[in-house]
């Protein structure tokens, strides 16, 4: 079965474009030339990835990402003319997955459509549970438990959360996490990594005694698990 991915984009012959490449590759798709639609298609059509440009009439990209967000992890990739940090860095905070500045080559957008819809599992599953002293991280329900309690956590900082503590104890660059965790492969916008992070510290700051997300001055973070 033929997986689906919805392209939101009002400029119809970039759409086209999309639709003609992403079909000869196998994919079934569907447009929506603004956000309202966008929000439509997603309930109707759901798909199995989503191009989502930025710049859309009645509801903009970021808008409808985190619309979505509210009740999917279905991956995101933004795609837009603005090429600026502070896009890059709000495209991600909103929950995108992966981020594609125009003008594209369509070999590289199919590259990141495979490498995002790899990170998710799309052809295999096992389980993604991670339990240490009252802290539960399971991606399969995407819940985090702190001493027993649900704990609200946006997709993406389960995922950092989660990335760190599967290698206990290993020094993880913040380039290598948003690369990881990200895929994005841009340099310089590590604020995004610091800001998940202290998110995830007021979460889980005194809980335990036994393990800590740990900032390494000067090279990054890691999940470290402590004696005793």
């Amino acid at each position: 079965m033929a997986l689906k991915v919805l392209i939101v984009e009002d400029e119809a012959n970039i759409a086209e474009l999309l639709q003609l490449y992403l079909e000869k590759e196998g994919f079934e798709t569907s447009i929506a030339p603004d956000g309202g639609k966008a929000i439509e298609l997603f309930h109707s059509f759901a798909p199995d990835l989503i191009m989502l440009d930025i710049m859309l009439p009645v509801m903009d990209g970021w808008a409808v990402c985190r619309k979505i967000r509210e009740t999917s992890q279905v991956p995101i990739i933004m795609l837009t003319a603005k090429g600026e940090t502070s896009d890059k860095v709000n495209g991600l905070e909103n929950g995108a997955d992966d981020y594609i500045t125009k003008p594209f080559e369509m070999k590289e957008v199919l590259a990141r459509i495979h490498a995002v819809l790899r990170r998710y599992g799309t052809v295999e599953q096992k389980e993604k549970k991670l339990t240490f002293d009252k802290l539960v991280i399971n991606m399969d329900s995407y819940e985090l438990l702190v001493d027993g309690k649900r704990v609200d956590t946006p997709p993406k900082e389960m995922e950092l959360l989660y990335h760190l503590a599967s290698t206990p104890n290993r020094v993880f660059t913040r380039n290598q996490l948003l690369d990881e965790v990200w895929g994005f492969d841009y340099f310089g916008d590590s604020r995004t990594v610091d800001v998940h992070v202290k998110r995830l510290r007021e979460k889980l700051e005194g809980v335990s005694d036994k393990w800590s997300l740990k900032t390494v001055w000067g090279v990054g973070y890691k999940f470290e698990l402590l004696e005793g």
